[in-house]
Formats: structure tokens, sequence, C-alpha cells
């Protein structure tokens, strides 16, 4: 016998020893991961849910109005009311984000509350509770974030596993049986197949947990840019909300004006965010600053941020599927169903050769 097919070769020694490790990792970890991957695929079409869940919010034509927005702030404000996107075609009306966690929704034409949801008692904003953090808070985010490098490790070491000395296109084959062969090979070609597409979304998704870390490192290999917002300036006056909505449209021209940060009572500072004219992120990362009068005190277009900041800001269109149109949307929700049918193959080729045990 060579020693290069010896069983006490390091080769078989660290192959026994990843097999091992991908099993019982993927049988325990991947249970998570699959669960939370398959809330990703319902989340792709959140808006789309939401329009069917609750058509009230759609027959409305997408208007900001500074008088309505005057209204919503007055009376949402002392309630949390943090920040609020601005009408717009996929849903004209003023979406509220507070404090809390809960959201609101308000008509564009006279600023009444439409619609209230929170997760405990709408199931897609318990679906995102869970795919976000698990429903434990910071803590459960921490547990995600550790299964989503463990995941990570489970699709390099199943790459290895297969990894062909020859003939790749026998090994990409799906068999119809028998069983143990059947299972293994659905396992092991839908893997590779959809490797790519499901190594991407699983890594912006760890991306998103550890962001500070991921924006220093990038930052640090390819440049970064940070802006400092203006300092808040105190007024006694409100701001005049129907100017102000006039020149944030236009202080970045071709841009889409998309969310507010409500500014605290007697704060002289109003900030937006915008979508510039080649962004992916669907709110926009450029930011616009005005102060209670409606004059611009600063534009900050992220398009023309360095690569290592536009790399950052990339992870989370990438990981939504904001990216690409509906195609691309569609892959991403088929790579959602990834993890569970690997899973469910990678267990039945376990059960299956446990029983001729």
């Amino acid at each position: 016998m060579t020693a290069s097919a010896s069983p006490r070769s390091p080769r078989r020694r660290l192959r026994a020893a990843l097999s091992w490790l991908h099993l019982w990792c993927g049988l325990v970890v991947g249970s998570v991961f699959a669960l939370v991957a398959l809330a990703g695929t319902v989340l792709v079409f959140h808006v789309e849910l939401l329009r069917l869940q609750h058509p009230q919010i759609t027959a409305h034509q997408p208007v900001a109005d500074g008088r309505v927005l005057a209204r919503i702030v007055e009376e949402w404000r002392p309630h949390g009311l943090r920040s609020l996107d601005l009408p717009r075609t996929e849903l004209p009306v003023w979406q509220g984000y507070f404090e809390d966690g809960h959201r609101g929704y308000f008509s564009p034409e006279d600023g009444s509350l439409l619609l209230a949801r929170s997760h405990r008692d709408d199931w897609l904003l318990w679906l995102h509770e869970l795919h976000v953090e698990l429903l434990g808070g910071e803590a459960g985010k921490e547990v995600l974030g550790i299964a989503g490098w463990i995941a990570l490790g489970l699709l390099l070491t199943g790459l290895y596993l297969w990894w062909p000395k020859r003939n790749w296109l026998a090994q990409l084959k799906f068999h119809a049986g028998p069983p143990t062969r059947r299972w293994l090979s659905w396992h092991r070609s839908s893997g590779v197949v959809l490797l790519p597409l499901v190594l991407l979304i699983a890594l912006t998704g760890v991306g998103m947990v550890y962001s500070q870390g991921f924006r220093t490192a990038l930052t640090a290999l390819f440049g970064g840019a940070t802006h400092d917002a203006p300092l808040a300036v105190g007024t006694a006056h409100a701001p005049d909300w129907s100017r102000v909505l006039g020149e944030v449209q236009a202080a970045l021209p071709g841009a889409q004006v998309n969310r507010l940060s409500v500014p605290a009572r007697g704060d002289g500072v109003v900030g937006f965010r915008a979508r510039a004219a080649g962004e992916w992120h669907p709110v926009g990362r450029s930011e616009i600053h005005l102060d209670a009068t409606g004059s611009i005190l600063q534009v900050v277009d992220a398009t023309a941020h360095p690569l290592g900041t536009r790399m950052h800001q990339a992870i989370y269109p990438l990981h939504i599927g904001a990216v690409g149109g509906w195609l691309y949307r569609i892959a991403v929700a088929i790579s959602g169903l990834a993890p569970a049918f690997l899973l469910c193959t990678g267990f039945l080729f376990w059960r299956r050769r446990r029983g001729k045990h």
C-alpha cells in the first residue's frame, strides 16, 4: 500500500476529521442556518407581502407634503418616532420607525395612522427579528454571527470534501439510486452548483453582524471616508417642512430622497438619506443635511466614496437582493432555500449510511 493511500496518511486523517466536523456541525448549526435562511427567502419579498396583507396602505398617491410631515412629526415624536421613509411608488405612505422597534404607516393626504405593526403582532416583522437576531436581541445577534462563521466553514469544507481529482462532470451528476448514493449526490452536487451564491449571501450576512469589523478591514485595504454630520444647532422654531422638502429634493440632482431622521425638539439640523444614481442600497447611503429654514448645510454623495467604503455599503443590498432587478432577487430567494435542502439531503444520507452499519 502506498503512503498516499495509507489510512494513517495526514491527508486521510485531515479528510476524516473534516468529514466528521462537516457532518455534526451541519446537523446542529446547519439547522439554525437553514431556519434563518428560510426566513430570509420570505423577507426578500417583504414589501410585496406587506402590500398584499394590508391593501389599505397602497390606495394612495406617493406625495410628500410638508404640512402632513409637520403634523406627523409633531404628534408622534413624543412617542418615540425616530425616522420616516418618504412616500414612494412601491410604498406610497409615510413609514415611521420607532425607538421600541415598531413601525407606523401614515396617510400622505392627512398624516393619519393607517397601520401599526411590530414583531409581536406581525408575522413578517417576527421573521425579520428571527432572521437578524434569532429573537434574542444583541445576544441572539452574537449567536447568529458565530453560526454564520460556522456556516461559512461548512460551505468551504464541503467544497474540499467534494473536490474531484478528475472528471468533474461525473462528480456533478445527480443519481437516482440507491438511496445512499442518491442523497449523497444530491447533497454534494446541489451544494457545489449553488455554492457561489450561498457563499455570497452567508458572507454578507456575517458582514452585517460584524459590520464595524468589516468596515475597518475594507477601508484599511481599499480606502475609506468618514463625514461628520453638522453639529446640532439650537432653535426655538420648528423646521419649515415644506421648504425643507423642496430644497432637499434639489440638493443632489438625480437622487431619490428616501428617509428623514426626525430631529429632536429644538434641533436645528435635519438629516436625510438619499439614493444617488448608481447606488445599490435601496434607501441610499448619500446624506443631505439642512437647517430648519431649508438651507443646505452638507451634501455627501455616496458614489464618490473610496472603494473600501463603497464595498462595505454594498454588503446590505447584496444580501437582500436589491441589486440587478428581479433576476438577482429570485436567485437570492433560491439561495435561502438551499441550506434547508442541504440539511435534509445530508441528514438522509447520514441516516441511510448509519442504517447500513
